[in-house]
């Protein structure tokens, strides 16, 4: 039979995420029988990629194989994530020409993998941080508006202007202080004439004349009784 057939190199992740400083783990299985020649780990395709796992020199990289001395199973583990590490990974088998040079043979669909930072949810953080700093603004600026009212309507009601208060509101105080509107404009205006109270005037009568004696009782010789009587009326 040929050498290599129904080879097939099986790459399972479409795509993978993980954080900075995680252990990033990339599957690939391949089916026995190929062509001689090793399996490596590249990122990136063309004249740019980089070498991440390669089999006959497997120490000198950053990938280190899951399942040792497998021929089968050629799962990586990349440890300790870094930011530069997202990219396209792919599985590839090279069949050996001679014995220093190897061409491509089969290779992997690929995995998309995307390195977060410390949080999975890095933009909905950014965006809390800037709702809740411009909420503690609007509350800041409330606060400075409410006080700077708060002394203007206390400045104005001492003076009794109530005109041009930055609150179309009125500020009420208990009944009987100073500061009671109502109060402060009973004071100040003069009642009409027909609304004052009616001056009274007192009229008194007096007789002095000597009571007759109480036929019941006694009484002292040289005492006279007398009688008195008050009559108030209205002056007109």
């Amino acid at each position: 039979a040929q050498a290599g057939q129904g080879f097939k190199v099986h790459q399972p992740q479409k795509e993978v995420s993980v954080r900075v400083g995680e252990t990033l783990t990339l599957i690939c299985t391949v089916t026995g029988g190929g062509p001689l020649g090793p399996v490596k780990w590249l990122k990136g395709w063309g004249s740019g990629s980089e070498t991440i796992y390669d089999q006959k020199e497997h120490s000198s990289f950053r990938g280190t194989r899951a399942v040792n001395e497998s021929n089968t199973d050629f799962t990586i583990l990349i440890r300790d994530v870094r930011p530069e590490d997202t990219g396209t990974y792919y599985c590839v088998k090279f069949r050996k020409i001679t014995a220093s040079d190897d061409e491509l043979h089969q290779r992997g669909d690929g995995t998309v993998v995307s390195v977060l930072g410390t949080s999975p949810f890095p933009c909905v953080e950014v965006a809390a941080a800037v709702l809740f700093f411009l909420l503690l603004i609007f509350i800041l600026i409330f606060c400075v508006y409410h006080k700077k009212c708060r002394g203007e309507g206390q400045s104005q009601g001492a003076a009794g202007a109530p005109a041009g208060g930055c609150s179309p509101i009125p500020v009420l105080s208990c009944a009987g202080s100073p500061g009671t509107p109502s109060n402060v404009r009973d004071a100040e205006t003069p009642r009409p004439p027909q609304q004052q109270s009616s001056e009274q005037k007192d009229i008194h009568y007096a007789d002095l004349q000597p009571l007759r004696e109480a036929p019941q009782r006694s009484q002292s010789p040289g005492t006279d009784r007398s009688e008195y009587a008050s009559i108030r009326a209205a002056a007109k």
